[in-house]
């Protein structure tokens, strides 16, 4: 046979071989039922020009959401060095524990919303070893007061610590073994509840943050828009979420996993105040919504949070109520009560 056969037939061969590991690798049951729920950001209500209360109210009572992904941003909780400001978070969860709400409550340095590290003034003039010290002492603050919360029902530690593709800027390299303390930190404190790690679904490889926490937790973007490109659609198959989370579980064993950020606002590079409605209408709509939620239910996610309520409500407040209709259709909170 000749010498070219040879090697055709060896690269057909590890070719089928190599669909047969993804098609192993890609099988997970689909879930009878989605659940559905949202983050919320005090600060980027704020930057909306939004009342965050009145905000966070309509999530709850019309939009219906029942499962929330809070953040207890460092700057918000200890604007100055010892001072403790739990106003805003005080709110939020006896709001979430009077509806029945479950809350995953999201603390450290890096979360979410740009730019993506989030440390007081005070904290950026002190020495690294100062700040960490400085850091655990508010995590271990936010801990100790809503611990007792019958609403928390996870800690989420930093968000997609692993990525630093749009963080490096701001948080530097990422230390490991600050980030195992944190955790240390979390399961000492509170035992009683789990910890989620996150990184990135696009971008990130995930064993870091999989291996770490008890629960893992990734993000779902699917429409993009860079200066160079222009908008885009991403080319990644929803299978591959379910072939990384099958490889993991393999390695590190199987364990819960939530969608933790499906975006559902628009991609840009500018405030969004200060973009045309039209600009913000051909990056994110209705259509490119239902377009997310059917790839997002490809990844076979029994739990996804979706991401952009806070522009939702502020498009009510430019006679565009149309995102935060769709958005309604989703949680039965809002269905049973007849909003």
């Amino acid at each position: 046979m000749a010498w070219w056969k040879i090697i055709l037939i060896a690269l057909f061969v590890k070719l089928v071989l190599l669909v047969l590991v993804i098609v192993f690798f890609a099988q997970k049951p689909i879930p009878e039922q989605i659940v559905y729920g949202m983050s919320f950001n005090t600060m980027y209500a704020r930057e909306l020009g939004l009342d965050w209360q009145e905000t966070y109210n309509a999530i709850i009572d019309d939009l219906g959401v029942r499962h929330l992904r809070l953040a207890a941003h460092w700057p918000m909780v200890e604007p100055e060095a010892g001072t403790y400001n739990f106003a805003e978070l005080d709110y939020q969860i006896e709001k979430a524990e009077s509806v029945g709400a479950e809350v995953i409550l999201a603390l450290g340095r890096r979360l979410p919303r740009w730019p993506e590290c989030h440390v007081p003034e005070w904290a950026r003039e002190i020495s690294d070893e100062a700040r960490n010290e400085s850091q655990m002492a508010y995590m271990t603050a936010v801990i100790e007061r809503y611990k007792g919360s019958s609403a928390v029902k996870y800690w989420q530690v930093e968000n997609e610590p692993f990525l630093e593709v749009f963080a490096f800027e701001h948080c530097g390299r990422l230390d490991t073994d600050f980030l195992d303390s944190e955790i240390e930190l979390v399961r000492k404190l509170d035992p009683t509840r789990q910890v989620i790690v996150t990184d990135s679904g696009n971008l990130g490889l995930w064993y870091g943050a999989y291996s770490r926490g008890d629960i893992f937790g990734t993000s779902v973007y699917v429409h993009f828009w860079n200066p160079e490109i222009g908008q885009f659609r991403t080319l990644l198959p929803a299978f591959v979420y379910r072939v990384k989370e099958n490889f993991l579980a393999l390695i590190y064993g199987e364990k819960p996993t939530f969608l933790i950020e499906l975006s559902a606002e628009p991609w840009l590079v500018a405030p969004i105040t200060t973009v045309p409605l039209e600009v913000q209408f051909s990056r994110m709509d209705p259509v490119k919504f239902d377009d997310i939620l059917g790839y997002a239910k490809e990844t076979r996610y029994e739990r996804q949070y979706l991401w952009g309520a806070e522009w939702w409500y502020w498009l009510t407040k430019n006679n565009h109520p149309e995102m935060w209709e769709k958005g309604k259709t989703l949680f039965p909170a809002s269905i049973s009560s007849g909003s």
